[in-house]
């Protein structure tokens, strides 16, 4: 304001305080009132504590992160956040005096809850961008960790949330006090508004209460306007004055009769307006819950939810006295189903309404016609409920169409007189009672299809190593039922091609798991030597094992229907990789292979579909893993050599995407592949994939590279072996192995040098068992086979280094030294020799090995090289030779010895290869002098 208009009376009290200093130092006064200009003369100047400081840098940023949260930026509410602990820990000092404010802890509180309805609403999240999502997870840790220093203020909080909100306010009323008249204004309004107007007449006593104050306060202006003004020919005269405050007061005086007729409720009407003040916007929730409990008390206050959607009546189906019949039922059908797919349509409303015309049809008793019709709808619109492919049912929406199915199954199974088919159009259909046989259009295989599909999305969605994916996976019971149910329905009323459909499906659910009770009872059968009484005792258990049909004959049944029945190529593909994938799985390793090789599959694969290569790289892999389990190590490893040669087993298998070949492919292809992934319940253990082809590698690597050690051309039986081999030579400190690979390499180095019993160790022990070999089924049966592997690799690799060094070895020290029966020695000794593998004889009296001494020594392997090496030089030098001599010249000196007709010819081609030759010197000096010229 200008000094020449009226002013408060906080700048009569600084005018009076200027009047002091001026007495005081009339000179420094001068000094400034000539420095400043008059806004600036004006302008009040306020001493403040540092606690008051402190705490309104505090209470602003509070503001600012309020405001943010409810606009949901949760980078701002991250900036925001940081910022306000960084001011926390300046008012460490006058906090540790005051104590911690209540309105610090009621935010720390409010927006912990506040980050934690966030994070639980995902559809909130998905709505999210980029930064905003992240921002989220980033404020969550950090709050989550900055509330544990102060647990015990935010649970007293919690526990009396009115009283810390009270203290609050009491901080900041001493601040309010201050303010303007406006504030003022509103303080009292606030205080009116806390009671109910009995009457008119209290309303009116009330305001001229009001005006009585505030003529004492517009006197008080005045007097202190009189006698701050100094100018007398620019100050008001009193009537202007007296005038202008009249006038204030008339228009205050109406403002508070129109809000006490607009706040009153008016007994004799049934319904009111709502309506909200500008100043019930500014207070805090925890006055208006005060002002509304003690309205609610009174009686005579109604509380009015601004914002909150009025809730709206269901829309009635039918008028009253409509007629319902099946034509008026399908009429409000084909209504409803005119709005599927449309935009802004409420999906969910749409299957309340379904259900609730179900439930009419059911009243009016109008068949089961029309209510599987119903039901057909009902599941096809659960299935629409999410119209992104990729993304997955709500746990509610799979429930209702697990429920859904089951009911529809139901009514199939009650009734045989409905037939329902895809073939079956719309005009054709009976639905009415009286049209017996019901004929519906409609295919119950494309919906359980659909669900079976709808399953996978959800188990592929959800985090493995949670808790709720056990509880999805519980699921698959009833998915397996619900096919289960369908298969027997269509066996009586449905077509091959349908059989064989919902055949498939039953094996997918069927061939990747392990059926213990039929191994338990294959173990019973081999165990034969049990006495008469055991037997008898197990006959029980038997039998209430025997109860459930064995899953081999289950897919036995399956598979061949399909085999003889089946029209398409891809069901029968997948029936076979599945039938082979059990047999592996429950160690029939010849059945499996034979089935392998009469399939063909592996000549025609590159061109079947991505899923189906998927399948049939599993079903590979598990075929290696049975031929190691019994023993057969080369065909373990040719098994898995395409698999883990690639580097890509992960990915080929379904079972994730690798990080290196993500720059590749775009957002569309990673989304198709990722819906490609197998469940995590039905993952291969890479590491255990990985450790068998490393093993078997070893087996087969090690003693050729001790047979083949001054082998020039030899080859790599495994390039991913040689490459860990390598990959342990380079490092510079050898310690224990940790990792499955170090454990492998290491067993490779003592085997290297014969010796069993560390190869054996750095195998098999407690680290190796955890991680690998306990994963095995018959896990005694498969250490005991790798012993054994191990101990006559180990005598191969050993006679191969040292036959150099002995003349003779007997075959009982063999026998001792690798703990090996004397036939198996002699046996493997007997292949080595007549492989010609190994130069010597068996000396069967003594049982004692003659070595034959053919084999060089270092010294002579190295002269070899040399020799090879400078023969190799010399026909080098011969054929430069040659080529300087001619063409012809050189290849007839060195390969044909004579002839008079060899000569003759020679002679004419020398002369010809001459004479072309010095034509092309002409020509090229004619040519080069032309070009000088």
């Amino acid at each position: 304001m200008s000094r020449f208009f009226a002013r408060s009376d906080s700048e009569s009290e600084e005018s009076s305080s200027d009047d002091e200093i001026t007495d005081k130092a009339p000179g420094a006064t001068f000094k400034q009132s000539l420095l400043l200009s008059d806004d600036e003369e004006d302008t009040k100047r306020v001493v403040r504590s540092a606690k008051d400081k402190r705490f309104e840098e505090l209470t602003n940023l509070i503001k600012t992160i309020r405001n943010a949260m409810k606009i949901r930026d949760m980078s701002k509410c991250l900036e925001e956040f940081e910022q306000l602990c960084r001011a926390f820990l300046k008012s460490k000092n006058i906090v540790d005096k005051e104590g911690i404010p209540p309105f610090y802890i009621r935010l720390l509180a409010d927006l912990e809850d506040y980050l934690n309805q966030l994070w639980e609403d995902k559809e909130g999240k998905k709505k999210m961008n980029k930064n905003n999502a992240k921002a989220l997870s980033t404020l969550r840790q950090k709050i989550r960790k900055y509330n544990r220093d102060f647990e015990s203020e935010i649970a007293a909080y919690k526990e009396n949330p009115q009283e810390s909100a009270d203290e609050e306010e009491e901080e900041k009323e001493p601040e309010d006090s201050g303010s303007s008249s406006d504030s003022e204004g509103e303080v009292s309004s606030k205080s009116f508004l806390k009671k109910k107007p009995e009457a008119p007449s209290e309303a009116t006593d009330r305001s001229q209460t009001a005006k009585e104050s505030e003529d004492k306060s517009s006197s008080s202006d005045e007097d202190d306007d009189d006698d701050d003004d100094d100018d007398g020919d620019w100050s008001p005269s009193d009537s202007d004055s007296r005038s202008e405050t009249s006038d204030k007061e008339e228009e205050n005086a109406l403002k508070r009769k129109r809000l006490v007729t607009f706040l009153k409720v008016k007994r004799a009407q049934d319904t009111e307006k709502p309506g909200v003040r500008k100043e019930e916007r500014k207070k805090k929730p925890k006055q208006k819950e005060q002002i509304e409990e003690e309205a609610e008390e009174e009686g005579g206050w109604e509380k009015v939810n601004r914002g909150v959607p009025l809730v709206k009546e269901k829309p009635k189906m039918f008028a009253k006295g409509t007629e319902i019949n099946t034509a008026v039922v399908v009429k409000k059908l084909n209504e409803i189903l005119q709005a599927r797919g449309k935009k802004g349509t409420d999906r969910a409303a749409q299957i309340e309404l379904f259900h609730a015309l179900a439930a009419i049809a059911a009243e009016n008793n109008l068949g089961q016609g029309i209510l599987v019709k119903i039901k057909f709808n009902i599941i096809a619109s659960l299935y629409d409920y999410n119209p992104n492919l990729a993304a997955f049912m709500k746990p509610d929406m799979w429930k209702k169409c697990l429920d859904c199915i089951n009911e529809l199954l139901d009514i199939l199974f009650e009734h045989n007189n409905i037939f329902i088919g895809e073939n079956i159009a719309e005009d054709s259909e009976n639905l009415a009672v009286s049209d017996q046989p019901f004929r519906v259009r409609g295919c119950i295989l494309t919906l359980v299809e659909r669900m079976d599909e709808e399953f996978t999305k959800i188990m592929q969605n959800t985090d493995p190593h949670s808790q709720e994916y056990v509880d999805n996976l519980k699921d698959e019971g009833r998915v397996c039922g619900i096919v289960d149910r369908l298969l027997t329905y269509l066996e009586n009323k449905g077509s091959t091609e349908e059989i064989c459909r919902v055949y498939l499906r039953r094996i997918m659910h069927t061939y990747y798991k392990f059926d213990y009770k039929a191994h338990r009872r294959s173990l019973g059968l081999q165990g034969e030597t049990k006495s008469e009484q055991d037997q008898e005792e197990n006959k029980e258990e038997n039998k209430e094992e025997s109860e459930g049909e064995d899953s081999a004959v289950i897919m036995d049944r399956l598979c061949k229907f399909i085999y003889s029945k089946d029209r398409t190529d891809r069901i029968r593909t997948c029936a076979i990789l599945c039938h082979i994938y059990h047999h592996a799985l429950h160690s029939r390793w010849y059945q499996a292979r034979d089935l392998m090789l009469m399939s063909h599959l592996q000549d025609n694969i590159q061109h079947a579909d991505p899923p189906v290569q998927i399948l049939y790289n599993r079903t590979m892999v598990q075929l290696g893993i049975c031929a190691f389990r019994q023993g057969m190590i080369k065909d373990a490893h040719n098994a898995l050599l395409d698999i883990q040669s690639s580097g890509r087993a992960k990915e080929l298998l379904g079972q994730g995407l690798l990080m290196r070949n993500m720059q590749e492919r775009n957002a569309e292809q990673e989304k198709i592949e990722k819906r490609r992934q197998v469940p995590f319940h039905m993952h291969i253990n890479l590491e255990l994939l990985e450790c068998v082809y490393l093993v078997s590698a070893m087996l087969l690597e090690i003693p050729y590279m001790a047979a083949h050690e001054f082998d020039a051309r030899r080859r790599m039986i495994s390039k991913q072996f040689h490459h860990q081999l390598r990959v342990g030579e380079r490092q510079p400190l050898l310690g224990p192995p940790e990792s499955m690979r170090e454990h492998v390499v290491a067993a490779s180095k003592a085997m290297k040098m014969g010796d069993w019993r560390t190869c054996h160790s750095f195998i098999i022990n407690e680290k190796m068992n955890s991680k690998v070999w306990d994963l095995f089924p018959e896990i005694q049966k498969v250490r005991e086979m790798l012993v054994r592997k191990i101990q006559e690799e180990s005598l191969r690799t050993y006679l191969f280094t040292y036959s150099s060094v002995y003349d003779s070895i007997s075959m009982a020290t063999l026998s001792e030294m690798f703990e090996l029966e004397m036939p198996t020695v002699h046996s493997i000794i007997s292949k080595m020799i007549i492989n010609e593998e190994l130069m010597a004889s068996l000396d069967q009296p003594t049982q004692t090995v003659m070595m034959h001494r053919t084999e060089p020594t270092s010294l002579q392997n190295m002269a070899l090289k040399l020799a090879e090496k400078l023969g190799n030089l010399v026909e080098n030098n011969e054929r430069v030779s040659d080529l300087k001599q001619g063409i012809y010249g050189g290849y007839f000196n060195r390969d044909q010895k004579g002839g008079y007709q060899q000569k003759q010819s020679y002679q004419r081609d020398q002369k010809s290869y001459q004479q072309k030759q010095s034509g092309y010197q002409r020509g090229g000096y004619r040519n080069q002098n032309q070009g000088n010229y």
